[in-house]
């Protein structure tokens, strides 16, 4: 009876799976779409566009249907008719008519890992609420007066613990620095202290399981993520139960300094699903996104001993005039936006590094671009990485070269003038 069952399910499933990959080359006789293919019914393309290449890269899937296609090409990805996009007009156009014509639209296992009030998850009014909320705690203040002593703090510690001679890895130097820094920013959780540790061990199990396929089996790494988040979540709950007994037994006048949890506790009427939610989302993308970009800016200086001659005259020269003029040596805001060149080489490193190489959208409506039918409900996938390695948009764009983020010398003056770019995206909502 039980082999009857699964055979009756599995026939039903592939039927299924067949049936909606007939429907999506009908749809497309009577739509101009763009060229392409939809690969195997169901499955589509989906293995071949996930096969790991170097970041510095677009892939030889985006390589291959680039070069037959064009840079706006149709395929089945995550079980969806799905708009590919190496298109720098076309990706702009996405991004600046979000919450129009296009939304977020992750797959559903990122719902099963992150939570379905995470922000990536989150559309419309509730996402837009929770990124004020978030932006609002990073304000212009808190940002320059002590996020920045942070940074440098939990930096110092990190070089702190080198040796001379001794071998490391950077990625994993790198996560110690941005967890630690998240870690303490929103839920105070001090470096190095046990509870901080267990918390660190069971957030890299975690992010394995993201990252993974999601085959909710025993052993897999999705099974024990699933089980790392309610690990994680358990140690978020238990911070919550704390502050709220803090404030419940404090004197009005006492005052300390205020984490994220604190921060979105006083400030919304969230319930503690969604809090909970919103910081482990957080964790994941800022977390995540730093690493990557702070181990690709070491990984391309080292092969850059000119950047890295420069960039030490920059520091070192802000630092003999914060000495000269008898300033505190801590790093401020105005030291912060005088690193004209560092912000060269972050530019640089996000555009050949390719942190972010794409993004899920899906379109609200028809939509038409360049000729073509982007239609209602289908998924649009904009690619940074094939804009941003495209010969045509940067001058040798596997050439790691800060300096074309610069135009020239100001003749009164040291410093550079940006030559500002269209060509790249900095940054963009997850």
């Amino acid at each position: 009876m039980e082999e009857t069952e699964l055979f009756l399910l599995l026939f039903s499933a592939i039927s299924v799976a067949i049936l909606m990959w007939r429907a999506m080359k009908r749809e497309r006789k009577f739509q101009k779409v763009p060229p392409g293919r939809m690969g195997w019914p169901f499955v589509g393309e989906t293995l071949a566009y996930l096969k790991p290449h170097p970041s510095t890269s677009m892939g030889e899937f985006m390589e291959q249907h680039i070069s037959r296609y064009g840079k706006i090409f149709v395929s089945n990805l995550f079980g969806e008719p799905t708009i590919v996009s190496a298109d720098l007009g076309l990706n702009k156009f996405i991004l600046q008519n979000e919450g129009k014509l296009f939304e977020s639209s992750y797959p559903k296992s990122i719902e099963g890992i992150l939570g379905k009030w995470s922000m990536l998850v989150l559309v419309g009014d509730m996402h837009r609420n929770m990124r004020i909320l978030s932006l609002n705690f990073m304000s212009n203040t808190k940002l320059r007066v002590h996020l920045l002593h942070e940074i440098e703090k939990h930096t110092l510690l990190v070089l702190g613990a080198w040796r001379e001679k001794q071998v490391f890895s950077a990625k994993e130097e790198a996560k110690k620095f941005t967890f630690n820094l998240m870690a303490e920013n929103i839920v105070s959780m001090k470096p190095g202290k046990p509870e901080t540790e267990s918390l660190k061990r069971e957030y890299i199990t975690f992010m394995k399981g993201v990252i993974s396929a999601p085959i909710n089996l025993p052993g897999t790494s999705y099974r024990r993520a699933l089980q790392s988040r309610k690990t994680i979540l358990g140690v978020l709950e238990m911070k919550m139960e704390e502050k709220k007994m803090r404030t419940n037994g404090r004197e009005p006048e006492i005052e300390e300094e205020e984490d994220f949890l604190g921060w979105v506790m006083k400030q919304s009427d969230l319930s503690s699903e969604q809090i909970l939610d919103l910081i482990l989302s957080l964790l994941f993308a800022g977390h995540e996104t730093s690493t990557v970009a702070i181990t690709m800016a070491m990984y391309f200086l080292d092969g850059c001993p000119r950047a890295i001659e420069q960039l030490q005259e920059e520091h070192m020269g802000i630092a003999r005039e914060k000495r000269e003029k008898g300033e505190s040596s801590g790093l401020n805001w105005e030291d912060y936006k005088r690193m004209e060149f560092t912000h060269s080489v972050i530019n640089e490193t996000l555009r050949l590094g390719n942190v972010v190489q794409f993004v899920h959208r899906k379109a609200l409506c028809n939509v038409q671009f360049k000729g073509y039918d982007i239609p209602r409900g289908w998924k649009v996938l904009p690619v940074f990485a094939a804009v941003h390695l495209d010969p045509l948009n940067h001058h040798k764009p596997h050439h790691f070269n800060p300096w074309r983020w610069q135009a020239h010398r100001k003749t009164s003056g040291r410093q550079f003038i940006h030559r500002k770019s269209n060509n790249f995206t900095q940054t963009c909502r997850l």
